[in-house]
């Protein structure tokens, strides 16, 4: 089989207070992450909205340490799965690609070139794919693999999800049962799913799986634990003026907290890693959130991080990638035209529901909004929450 690599695929995070602005205009420079029809517009909205939000973004991670845990954590699943691959009889070099941050995906693929890897499993560490996670990841690969005729010797396979893997339900419902199991009267806890949110039309108008899977993702555990318990599927982590999957987070628990609810079990669903989501956002906002509301236990489950089963699974998914026919970036990111990955293959100008929300409304305001901030420091984007 050759010299095996299998490139681990994650968000990033910023190492110090000092990252963080970086960090954000990175993330706001993906076009997957804020699609607007103008490329030309992308690097000055990310510059601006990483300027402006970057002191409270940096007070947020300020709470969690003074940095993002993220890069250690999967630092530390890429080892737990080399060793575990291992005692699967498969000496494989895992790899680290973050899509923000260091170590960047470039970095990882500069790397394994150098390692002289013939066989490569690509395996983001988000169990649901969307277009603004792995499918930016997978887009950003498939381009480095178009341009580079050394990457084009290289057999590779991709993993596109793993929502409904054995193994990843049966770690995320023992972490569940045994916070449950913690509460004087079990049976009687919430448990409530809180995956992060995207746009309403990433689903409806570009064809994003993202919402199918989460919401079969949860069913899944549930059957998995097979307890009493009823639960709630909640989104967080929304931003700007755009509409997106509801129910949102903060209200769902206020909800339940009006029908009586007393104990909450939290269960960051879309996270496979502790990082400022989890750890500022639900354990601080959130907590704040339902105490106010009259939750009287607010309790999270903690995230995978390197959970033995867990780890296991991963190592099962790439021994299985091997062994299976070879699935490539065009694949997963085109596939049969149903997901439109940005820049789509042709903008619909026009009185079509594609063009009233993206052509219209997202590029005046970009660009109304660039143009004031420029101008005066101030404008519509501290109004909707962008800055």
């Amino acid at each position: 089989m050759g010299r095996v690599g299998v490139l681990l695929l994650n968000l990033g995070g910023p190492d110090r207070l000092e990252d963080v602005r970086p960090f954000l205009y990175n993330l706001f420079s993906d076009p997957e992450i804020i699609r607007l029809p103008f490329p030309w517009l992308q690097s000055p909205l990310a510059w601006l909205i990483s300027t402006s939000r970057a002191k409270k973004s940096q007070a947020n991670y300020q709470q969690i340490g003074g940095g993002s845990p993220l890069r250690r954590i999967t630092e530390e699943q890429a080892q737990a799965l080399q060793q575990e691959l291992q005692k699967h009889g498969q000496d494989t070099n895992v790899y680290i690609g973050m899509r923000y941050w260091h170590p960047f995906t470039e970095e990882a693929v500069a790397q394994i070139k150098r390692d002289g890897v013939d066989r490569l499993v690509v395996l983001p560490l988000y169990p649901h794919f969307s277009i603004s996670t792995s499918g930016s990841s997978f887009r950003l690969l498939e381009d480095l693999w178009a341009k580079d005729p050394a990457l084009q010797q290289i057999k590779y396979t991709v993993i596109p999800s793993w929502y409904d893997s054995p193994g990843y339900l049966e770690a995320m419902a023992d972490l569940i049962a045994q916070q449950i199991d913690q509460l004087p009267n079990p049976d009687q806890a919430h448990v409530f799913f809180s995956a992060h949110g995207v746009p309403v039309s990433y689903v409806e108008e570009v064809g994003d799986p993202y919402q199918r899977e989460i919401e079969a993702c949860a069913r899944l555990i549930m059957q998995r634990l097979g307890r009493p318990n009823a639960y709630t599927l909640a989104y967080q982590s929304r931003v700007g003026p755009v509409e997106w999957l509801k129910p949102y987070t903060e209200d769902a628990i206020k909800e339940l907290a009006e029908k009586g609810v007393q104990d909450l079990v939290v269960v960051p669903l879309s996270f496979v890693s502790e990082h400022i989501e989890t750890l500022q956002e639900i354990d601080m906002e959130y907590r704040e959130v339902a105490e106010e509301a009259g939750i009287e236990r607010f309790s999270r489950v903690p995230a995978l991080n390197i959970h033995p089963v867990f780890i296991n699974d991963l190592a099962t998914l790439v021994v299985n990638a091997l062994n299976a026919p070879e699935v490539k970036f065009a694949d997963v990111v085109h596939p049969g035209k149903n997901v439109k990955m940005y820049p789509q293959e042709s903008w619909q100008w026009g009185l079509t529901t594609s063009a009233e929300v993206w052509n219209g409304r997202v590029a005046m305001i970009g660009l109304i909004a660039l143009i004031i901030e420029m101008l005066t420091g101030r404008g519509p984007l501290h109004a909707f929450g962008l800055l």
